[in-house]
């Protein structure tokens, strides 16, 4: 078969899941029923890991199993809320890291049906209501991971690793139950293996093969290890900080945690669910977001009116997200993000500027735009170019209140493919937001920009970072440097930087002045803003901005974790 003959047929295989764009991931086993607590204790971390984190030993976790009993489990409603919520695809865990299969195995008998008083096969009901729905079954494998099998890995401390036998377990549980869930449920659209870990590349590719033979159009999941499989998989929660090339996606919770605990209230609100799918979709991706029902089958009741909000605002802006290709922009925009397809640019508001917006860079001519929550209001349009700094110049005329509360779509009816500058611009309402993921680190190899949209291991003086940006409004600026905390909130004090722009410079000390949320990381890492002082931009055209350290706090180890810089207009 030819590379061209191949990225057809590839393509076609892929086709559902670009169209798809949003998917509901579902985390339900045995870990449901603890809900985050053992022995009276509540166990730390999140909910389907509690045998794990409790060392809780196999003979009395799988007791559990005599009292698993989901008798509220309706299988019509969760496919329902899927598709309320403007969802195209399910996939539920069939087997998690603690070994439990959530369906009828012959190839284990630790499994709903067998070792439950339940006794009934959820799964199969799940397929059948899928079917009926036109909603896209796919099914979760922890393929390395079982805590319950002598020879699975991750239990060490009922289980010796040196005397476990993996390819046994491989060929006596593991891929027969893969084959089980592709050959029980009828089409299957997607495998999603999870935690590779030190699967061998040939291990991999058994578990591949096993997908590919048996259904040879279903999708395996970026997490199979080795780099095979047909899509990347972000990290759990984890956005990219600029637009992705390829297939790919990002699986993200509600609250914190997966499978369900009791006492994790940390919902995202509605808003931010829909900022991060327009956010992911901008940048070329899928959003895969989570419920954990609880052990009598339930989903939580926050996770489903969050849920159907989102819905509500898919089916007045959905042509926004179904089949939509990245934006043009190569950079994070300040008021929301963009989509497109041919002929169509979306621009996803999150924050409505007021009357007017303006945006640099973009090459087509507009026939038309259009609110797609109001289409009787008028959106005016002005299209110029800025001769001195070579850019194009889009000016919208808005409605003074945002038409959506939650995220305002504005459609360009464009001539041709959307097409922008790639360089990084001044924002339309003045502000230059320069992130890490564009900037040019120097000396390389020592800082670099790590996956969760910062530059790390910055700990040593001779590093500088910079950016090349078009200025369109000179004046003065405030300059807001922003870093980032680790993942336990741990956050290096004492560095003094220094950032410049051409000759003019400000210098000063990191203090943690603001601290919020950074919607694009796992959630638990938070952005840090320090106002270091002014800097002046005399002239409009092309500027380089550069921040060097000249003194590193690094008592916890950490040094700089550089976000970006802002430069906000007086």
């Amino acid at each position: 078969m030819s590379k061209r003959k191949g990225q057809v047929a590839q393509d076609r295989k892929m086709k559902w899941w670009r169209e798809a764009r949003f998917g509901l991931f579902i985390h339900w086993g045995l870990y449901a029923a603890p809900a985050g607590s053992w022995d009276g204790k509540e166990i730390p971390g999140i909910g389907e890991w509690i045998q794990s984190r409790a060392k809780i030993p196999v003979g009395r976790y799988e007791r559990l199993a005599e009292t698993f009993n989901p008798a509220k489990f309706d299988a019509k409603a969760w496919v329902k809320l899927a598709k309320d919520a403007g969802m195209k695809y399910l996939c539920i865990t069939s087997k998690h890291h603690d070994g439990f299969a959530i369906y009828k195995s012959e190839a284990s008998p630790y499994n709903i049906v067998d070792a439950t008083p339940y006794k009934k096969d959820p799964v199969a009901a799940l397929a059948r209501e899928c079917k009926k729905a036109g909603i896209k079954l796919c099914f979760y494998y922890s393929q390395k991971q079982d805590w319950h099998h002598p020879d699975g890995s991750g239990n060490t401390w009922d289980y010796n690793p040196d005397k476990q036998d993996f390819n046994r377990y491989m060929r006596e549980k593991a891929l027969p139950q893969v084959r089980e869930i592709l050959t029980q449920y009828g089409p299957i659209g997607m495998i999603w293996y999870d935690t590779p870990q030190n699967l061998s590349r040939a291990q991999t590719k058994r578990f591949v093969d096993q997908v590919y033979d048996v259904q040879p159009t279903c999708i395996v999941n970026g997490r199979a290890g080795h780099g095979i499989g047909d899509y990347r998989s972000m990290g759990d929660n984890a956005i990219p900080p600029g637009r992705v090339e390829g297939d790919w996606e990002t699986p993200a919770t509600l609250n914190d945690t997966w499978g369900f605990k009791t006492n994790d209230h940390n919902w995202k609100p509605a808003k931010g669910l829909i900022q991060r799918l327009v956010d992911i979709v901008g940048k070329g991706g899928n959003y895969l977001l989570n419920v954990g029902p609880t052990a009598e089958g339930m989903i939580p009741k926050p996770s489903v009116s969050r849920l159907l909000e989102v819905g509500k605002w898919m089916k007045v802006n959905g042509e926004a997200i179904y089949g939509a290709a990245a934006g043009p922009s190569p950079q994070e925009l300040a008021w929301g993000s963009m989509t497109s397809k041919k002929g169509k640019l979306y621009l996803n508001v999150v924050d409505w500027p007021g009357k007017s917006l303006r945006i640099y860079g973009l090459k087509n001519r507009i026939k038309k735009a259009t609110l797609l929550a109001s289409p009787k209001l008028t959106v005016g349009v002005a299209q110029s170019t800025f001769d001195e700094v070579g850019l194009n110049v889009l000016d919208l005329t808005l409605p003074g209140r945002a038409p959506d509360k939650h995220v305002s779509v504005i459609r360009l009816d464009v001539v041709g493919t959307p097409e922008m500058d790639q360089s990084l611009v001044q924002q339309g309402d003045g502000r230059i937001l320069l992130d890490a993921f564009h900037a040019g680190i120097k000396p390389p190899g020592r800082a670099v920009s790590g996956r969760f949209g910062a530059v790390e291991g910055w700990i040593g003086k001779s590093t500088s970072v910079s950016w090349d940006v078009h200025v369109a409004e000179p004046g003065t600026y405030d300059v807001v440097v922003v870093t980032q905390t680790d993942h336990d909130g741990r956050w290096d004090t004492g560095s003094r930087v220094k950032v410049s722009v051409g000759r003019q410079s400000t210098t000063g000390t990191l203090m943690k002045q603001a601290t919020k949320t950074n919607l694009g990381s796992d959630s638990y890492r938070l952005d840090v803003e320090s106002r270091l002082g002014r800097i002046e931009i005399k002239w409009p055209g092309s500027h380089k901005v550069t921040i060097r350290a000249e003194k590193i706090g690094k008592a916890k180890g950490l040094g700089i974790r550089l976000r970006g810089i802002q430069l906000i207009p007086r």
